[in-house]
């Protein structure tokens, strides 16, 4: 029970502090009176607190999340408004949510989709990932993407079956892969993500919000309107 109290007292504690920055320009006295007559405001205030921590990490990176790797863009290449998608090509939910993409740039022919290659499940992942920067280097970048989650699996006779599908010149591919072209594009989409606080696929950078997980067709509309009203 003890345990519980403690827990309970912290939360409260962290909303009240949520609370009392964000009306931080009351009296002392008055912020007490405020929270006091409007308990429900703490959870808002909290969920106002990260939102903006959230847009102050984005902002300082916001050049370099958007500027694809050349061809590793779904949609209008030139769209006013842009959704960036880490993905790994192991990820059922990333295989799942490609369907609310596709249906996302029909609705909206100003959206831009910028897919970061983030292999964290696999070895397999990073070679899938690899091929797909080849494909982009190439202008095949959907065929590809799209080939790769149609695949039933991630070995390398699946991999090269889908760059074959892609139209993929899998010789040059083979070679700019072996010569190591696409490790520091790879290694900056772990940067990004890192600092973006994402530990798992799929993960969308959209405005000022960072979603999490297959949330969905409406959500990520939803975001997509916020961020072209913005």
């Amino acid at each position: 029970m003890r345990t519980l109290t403690t827990v309970l007292i912290a939360l409260v504690a962290g909303f009240a502090g949520a609370a009392a920055f964000l009306y931080s320009g009351l009296a002392p006295d008055r912020t007490r009176e405020v929270l006091l007559a409007n308990p429900e405001i703490l959870p808002e205030a909290m969920q106002e607190l990260q939102r903006r921590d959230m847009a102050a990490r984005i902002e300082p990176l916001r050049d370099e999340l958007e500027a694809p790797f050349p061809g590793a863009v779904l949609g209008n290449p030139n769209g006013e408004v842009t959704l960036v998608e880490f993905s790994d090509y192991a990820c059922g939910y990333c295989r799942t949510s490609l369907a609310h993409v596709n249906s996302l740039i029909e609705a909206n022919p100003d959206l831009r989709v910028v897919i970061r290659e983030y292999p964290i499940l696999s070895a397999a992942s990073a070679d899938a990932a690899r091929m797909a920067l080849a494909a982009a280097e190439q202008g095949k970048f959907e065929a590809f993407h799209n080939a790769m989650f149609a695949s039933d699996g991630l070995s390398a006779d699946d991999i090269d079956n889908a760059a074959r599908i892609a139209g993929l010149d899998l010789d040059r591919a083979r070679m700019s892969i072996e010569g190591g072209l696409y490790e520091t594009q790879l290694q900056n989409n772990v940067f990004l993500g890192q600092n973006m606080g994402l530990s798992g696929t799929p993960a969308w950078v959209i405005g000022d919000q960072v979603l999490s997980g297959a949330v969905g067709e409406a959500v990520i509309g939803a975001a997509i309107e916020e961020a072209r009203d913005s």
